[in-house]
């Protein structure tokens, strides 16, 4: 069983940030979620990009995992979620409203409250890379652009969260220590 489970087509870096933090990563295919052939992990995500199909296939299969998605998170999993790398972008398949505009900039995040979400920039040196933001949420925004814009949303679901953020930067330890230790592996 992995403690992260990237939803990918191919080898990714992610891999080995994982094995540095002393996680246990696996890849699977997006096309998997809901079968039996997925196992249980703590934190699953969706890497930048997952939308473009330039880069992967992983967008296929997140609308008919749906359900899964969603009862993996209320069962206590974390589902991150990085852009989808398009101009725009829905993210129907999340149990809540969020939208994308792609636009390439560097900007300084600022936190909007305070929330354990925002570890996952805590080492990234400024200003940080962002790929766009979010156009419209009913999540919990955590962090903002320079103008203002969201570029981290999170939003709690039953036992677990989702976190969604446009900021195109290596997630840090602190994040996924936090994670680990506070969630169970939960079959997606």
């Amino acid at each position: 069983m992995s403690d992260v489970i990237l939803l990918w087509d191919s080898p990714l870096l992610f891999e080995k940030l994982f094995m540095e933090y002393g996680l246990e990563c696996s890849r699977a295919l997006s096309t998997s979620l809901g079968t039996p052939y997925l196992p249980a992990c703590k934190i699953l995500i969706l890497p930048t990009g997952f939308a473009n199909k330039q880069y992967t296939k992983t967008g296929v299969g997140l609308e008919r995992g749906k359900h899964s998605l969603e009862r993996f998170v209320a069962k206590g999993g974390t589902l991150l979620v990085f852009s989808p790398l398009v101009t725009e972008y829905e993210y129907e398949w999340l149990p809540f409203s969020l939208k994308y505009i792609l636009e390439e900039n560097s900007c300084t995040p600022h936190s909007v409250g305070e929330h354990e979400a925002q570890k996952l920039i805590e080492n990234v040196i400024l200003p940080a890379g962002c790929d766009g933001y979010f156009s419209e949420t009913d999540g919990q925004v955590v962090l903002e652009d320079d103008r203002g814009r969201p570029i981290m949303v999170v939003k709690e679901i039953g036992e677990g969260m989702i976190v969604a953020t446009t900021i195109h930067e290596l997630p840090a330890a602190g994040f996924f220590e936090c994670r680990a230790e506070c969630t169970k592996k939960v079959k997606v």
